[in-house]
């Protein structure tokens, strides 16, 4: 068994392991007319995912007082629709091979945990230790040090994967590794222009930093 880099990863949810980029898209018009926010136009898609959160959420003039209900709002919306989002392929495997190696793993999303262990499935739910969930006007670094205190491991030997620039954002504050995914949401130059440590183009890149570069995903 290989020494593995890092005793802790800190993974995203929404974008990261979970495909659900079509499905959010698909309900934003209903989002916008529900809460009353400027709806996006099919042509700003591609520029929006090159903006922080904070960006996004500024053009759509979302006030920051609502976003907790929209989030719950959006969670009750997803949990009648999990059926309809798939898991990244590569994920289950490497959540697999992660685990086996004795990679202990974290995930830290607002979705709701209930709708993240659907999506997930029993097996690959059961390989994460905590789970940090829901909705937050304070972010994720608050969360990831929760995670940091439970697990009781040091900084330096703990990475988070995501593909948002809060999560970069949210790593830098905490003072662990930012890995930033480029198979989610955003786009590469949104998550460079905010110098995370590492970038991943796919879940195979992920093992091999962790457990070498010769580990390579197995079916």
């Amino acid at each position: 068994m290989p020494d593995p880099r890092y005793r802790l990863v800190i993974f995203d949810f929404d974008g990261t392991l979970a495909d659900s980029g079509d499905w959010f898209l698909s309900v934003a018009d209903h989002l916008a007319e529900r809460f009353k926010f400027r709806k996006v136009a099919p042509e700003e898609v591609a520029s929006l995912r090159g903006r922080t959160t904070g960006e996004v959420i500024r053009h759509l003039g979302i006030p920051r007082w609502k976003l907790p209900k929209i989030g719950r709002y959006l969670h009750r919306l997803l949990a009648e629709q999990t059926d309809r989002i798939a898991l990244f392929e590569g994920v289950t495997p490497l959540l697999r091979q992660l685990a086996d190696n004795g990679v202990r793993m974290a995930l830290v999303t607002s979705n709701a945990e209930d709708n993240a262990r659907a999506i997930l499935g029993p097996d690959n739910a059961a390989l994460i230790e905590w789970f940090e969930c829901g909705a937050s006007l304070f972010g994720k670094a608050p969360r990831y040090r929760r995670v940091l205190r439970k697990s009781k491991i040091a900084i330096e030997q703990v990475i988070s994967i995501g593909d948002e620039t809060r999560d970069v954002v949210a790593a830098k504050k905490v003072g662990i590794c930012s890995g930033a995914v480029l198979w989610g949401y955003a786009n590469r130059d949104g998550l460079t222009r905010l110098n995370p440590d590492v970038l991943f183009e796919s879940p195979d890149e992920v093992l091999r930093l962790l457990l070498g570069e010769q580990a390579t995903l197995l079916a």
